[in-house]
């Protein structure tokens, strides 16, 4: 490990008191990379500083897709006008706590962040005509009274079972409490045939909180139109298999399916989808 700082810096800001905003690469629906990547477009985000692999990440086994490598990747943005800073990133394989406190101290000495929002999503075993929920987790009194009057679901009690790690969201929200950065984990739950696609109404629930909570004014015209094309398309593997019709009909009806039944309405659904019905 090495005792430089891993975090690269390319341009100094302006900020006065921002919100820092975080998704992780690796999430359920691809929640995290989708959210993020969505608010970097509609509000011109600009690479400003990234935190160097080698002390957290294991470049042994780096993917190749399309004769291209792809290495893990933390990379910091700036949404200046609206005093917003985005954190996208892999999870690190090694090293929490280093890790946590890089992003932290960007945030804190660069940025002035005077609070923190983390995305994840969760696998729920409920059909995707179900509203989505936004559940939340706080680390402070503060933030659990600013968050009380939107419609987030507040009561979650996570705790880490015993000799068990925590998990890297409640080990950064720690680590920001220690700190003073009031923060949140916001959790998506995510029909479970979707997770390892995506869900658009997942994205629309946090990215709609975000954008209400921050004053971002976002037009979610085109995410709505994600929304419609991919429920049409989930309507359509309906109407051609029945059997995946029965087994959405049954989640709808709160009934649960076998594990040999989940495992074919994933595969169906996932197959349908991806060679675009």
């Amino acid at each position: 490990m090495s005792d430089v700082s891993p975090v690269k810096i390319y341009k100094e800001l302006d900020f006065s008191r921002s919100s820092l905003v975080l998704g992780w690469s690796e999430d359920m629906g691809n929640l995290g990379r989708k959210a993020t990547d969505y608010l970097n477009r509609k509000l011109k985000g600009q690479e400003f500083a990234e935190i160097e692999p080698e002390d957290f990440f294991s470049l042994g086994g780096v993917a190749i897709e399309g004769n291209l490598s792809q290495f893990p990747e933390s990379r910091f943005y700036a949404c200046q006008e609206h005093e917003l800073v985005i954190f996208q990133s892999d999870s690190p394989g090694a090293e929490w706590n280093k890790f946590i406190n890089s992003v932290l101290d960007v945030a804190e000495h660069l940025c002035r962040v005077k609070e923190l929002y983390i995305l994840g999503a969760m696998v729920s075993f409920s059909a995707h005509t179900t509203p989505r929920a936004l559940l939340s987790v706080v680390n402070s009194a503060e933030m659990k009274e600013a968050l009380s009057k939107y419609d987030l679901a507040g009561d979650m009690d996570y705790q880490t079972s015993p000799g068990e790690r925590p998990t890297l969201n409640s080990l950064l929200l720690w680590v920001a409490k220690g700190r003073n950065i009031p923060g949140v984990s916001l959790w998506v739950p995510v029909p479970f045939y979707l997770a390892t696609i995506e869900d658009a109404q997942a994205q629309k629930k946090v990215l709609s909180f975000l954008d209400e909570r921050l004053g971002l004014k976002i037009d979610f015209s085109d995410l709505e139109q994600e929304i419609r094309e991919q429920n049409e398309q989930l309507a359509r593997v309906r109407s051609c298999f029945p059997q995946v019709d029965d087994y959405i009909n049954r989640l709808e009806s709160n009934l649960m399916l076998s594990e040999e039944e989940n495992g074919e309405l994933i595969k169906r659904i996932k197959d349908f989808l991806r060679e675009g019905g």
